[in-house]
């Protein structure tokens, strides 16, 4: 035979409050709600049909827990339609017509008014229904579950609902004048229809404006200025700008505010949304592109469908086109700037370089409007892209700090401008360059490329040098580095140890199989064979640094390849590049045998005698 599941409504209870909704607080918005449907409905019932929503506090003077009066002019509730809908969990009286007229509500699970028990133990519900036969009947709920119904003995005078909720005692503060009217304000501050709520006899309309970006303004800079007071009215921080959105999608509208300071490029933006104007949530998250997150929003959306909690946006083909459109009003906004006023994008990138980028990845467009006023750090210091251009016709960059690190100074000193371009989306904004700008050019650049702007040396020079080169040559042999001697600067630089990507990778590779077992280390030693030869890595001699000046000078074979060997292990070190094992032990063995040498020398010059070839 079937059975029925047994609901523990209490245990509903709990899991609204724990698990579903944020507060407590939330009561208020359901109630607003409920109201607003139900005025939406008669409108429908009766076209030109106006309405209000009321809140009453009653305080007892007793001292008892106060009541707190719901009222709403709408469609009201048949005996039926009170059995179905505030009686039956997961029942909605707008899920009949959900489908046809998902636009005309807000509410759409059925069980909004089950928050009401997670600050009171009864509910009372008065309603005519404005389809029925003119009674008015009164429904009375439980918190454990029971409730029943009867005609009321004080009928309405017209269609309409009123709910009564006494306060659980310690619920009390939920039911403070200044915590209802905070809550209503907040909740229902946009709400198309008069939200009033009456406190010792005086009454107050709590949303006398509607939304500030669609009120009328005599200036443009008037409406910006009250925007920005309203941004910081909701968020508590002084904007950069305010951008307008709009989205058909989803029949979206209402404002960005430009952060004043950069979040972390991780941080997702929490945004306050309106659904039909009533509040949703205040950390909405998938409402804007990823990359936009230099702004925080206020929106309303008509046409987007909450989750069960009401309190974000369900995921679907409508919020992903908001979503496309709401970007697109950034993007124009964005490229306004960049035509009408440079400064102010300049201003914007400085702090949210990163966001910008981004969009500029996936625009074209935008890619073109903006890729000029990128800054990038240089050899020779900040630039943006435009000014780097203007002097050199090819953009030469590095891939990875590393890399930069090591031809910064010496191409700094031969005049060579190179971008870093390590940071997040350089590389690939450079390199996208040629392929949206025709007569760009650019080009990788790394350490193996400097040796070709070096001065030459004269026919003297390379004769004076040449022992000193032979020998370098032999010492460097086993370490698959070839050697040369040229001209450059900064003169206090010694060596330049260059190498192309493929021996960086065997050097990594070596290096991972020294410190490997010997399974893995015959892994790699498979794959440094299928690699190939490759070309050598390669030690430039710097002639113009005094030290190697005064080396060509030296007639000891000893002390030369020392010397030279401590001049590649220190080329390695500067060029940050691990040593590995064998130059471990090429390193030690220098330092060791250059204090023997200037011990055996006595502390004299050692290299200054008639052994001198005259090179100073």
């Amino acid at each position: 035979m079937d059975h029925r599941f047994q609901v523990s409504l209490r245990g509903v209870i709990d899991l609204l409050s724990h698990h579903l909704y944020s507060s407590p607080g939330v009561y208020v918005r359901e109630l607003l709600q409920n109201a607003t449907d139900a005025l939406r409905a008669r409108q429908q019932l009766e076209p030109g049909a106006s309405g209000s929503v009321g809140l009453e506090l009653r305080e007892k003077q007793d001292g008892g827990p106060p009541t707190l009066l719901f009222t709403d002019e709408g469609v009201g509730l048949t005996e039926e339609e009170i059995h179905r809908f505030l009686a039956t969990i997961g029942e909605s009286s707008k899920r009949e017509v959900l489908e046809a007229r998902r636009n005309d509500f807000i509410g759409q699970f059925g069980i909004g008014l089950l928050s009401c028990f997670m600050v009171c133990d009864e509910l009372l519900v008065v309603t005519r229904s404005a389809k029925g036969d003119g009674r008015t009947l009164e429904w009375r709920g439980r918190h454990d579950g029971t409730y029943d119904v009867r005609v009321s003995e004080h009928p309405l005078d017209a269609p309409g609902t009123h709910v009564y909720l006494v306060a659980r005692e310690d619920m009390a503060e939920w039911f403070a004048p200044e915590r209802v009217r905070q809550l209503a304000r907040h909740y229902g501050g946009l709400l198309p229809f008069p939200v009033r709520l009456t406190v010792g006899g005086a009454t107050e309309q709590l949303n006398p404006d509607g939304p500030p970006w669609r009120r009328l303004y005599e200036t443009a800079g008037e409406k910006r200025q009250a925007l920005l007071a309203y941004g910081r009215e909701v968020f508590g921080t002084d904007f950069l700008d305010v951008i307008p959105l709009r989205s058909a999608a989803g029949d979206v509208d209402g404002v960005a505010f430009v952060l004043p300071a950069s979040p972390h490029f991780n941080a997702k933006q929490k945004h306050r949304v309106y659904l039909k104007h009533m509040l949703l949530s205040e950390s909405a998250e998938n409402l804007l592109p990823e990359w936009a997150f230099f702004v925080k929003c206020v929106v309303n959306a008509n046409g987007l469908r909450p989750t069960a909690s009401r309190e974000s946006f369900y995921e679907d083909t409508v919020l992903a086109q908001a979503r496309e459109a709401l970007g697109q009003s950034l993007r124009q906004y964005l490229m306004d700037l960049a035509r009408e006023e440079p400064r102010s994008l300049q201003r914007l990138i400085a702090l949210h370089g990163l966001s910008v980028k981004g969009l500029a990845l996936d625009d074209d467009d935008f890619y073109r409007l903006v890729i000029d006023w990128l800054p990038f750090e240089t050899s020779l210091g900040m630039m943006t892209l435009a000014d780097y251009r203007r002097s050199w016709p090819v953009v030469r960059y590095t891939p990875t700090m590393d890399g930069f690190r090591q031809v910064a100074r010496v191409a700094a000193a031969q005049g060579l401008c190179v971008l870093n371009a390590a940071y997040t989306h350089d590389t690939a904004l450079l390199e996208k360059l040629p392929h949206v700008v025709s007569d760009a050019q650019v080009a990788a650049f790394s350490s193996a490329d400097l040796p070709q702007t070096f001065e030459e040396l004269t026919l003297d020079e390379r004769e004076a040098i040449y022992p000193l080169l032979r020998l370098a040559e032999g010492v460097l042999a086993p370490f698959r580095c070839g050697v040369e001697v040229k001209k450059f600067f900064p003169a206090e630089v010694p060596t330049l140890y260059s190498s192309d990507a493929e021996g960086a990778f065997r050097r990594d590779a070596e290096r991972a199989r020294e410190e490997s077992d010997d399974l893995y280390a015959g892994v790699l030693e498979g794959v440094m064979a299928g690699a190939g030869g490759g070309e050598r890595a390669q030690l430039c001699l710097n002639l113009h640094n005094p030290v190697v000046r005064r080396l060509a000078a030296v007639e000891s074979r000893e002390l030369l390849k020392l010397s030279v060997e401590m001049l590649y292990v220190q080329a390695l070190l500067l060029g940050q590049h691990p040593l590995n094992a064998q130059e471990m032990a090429l390193l030690n063995h220098g330092l060791l045998g250059l204090i023997a040498a200037r011990l055996d020398d006595g502390g004299g010059s050692g290299s200054s005698g008639s052994g001198s070839r005259g090179m100073h």
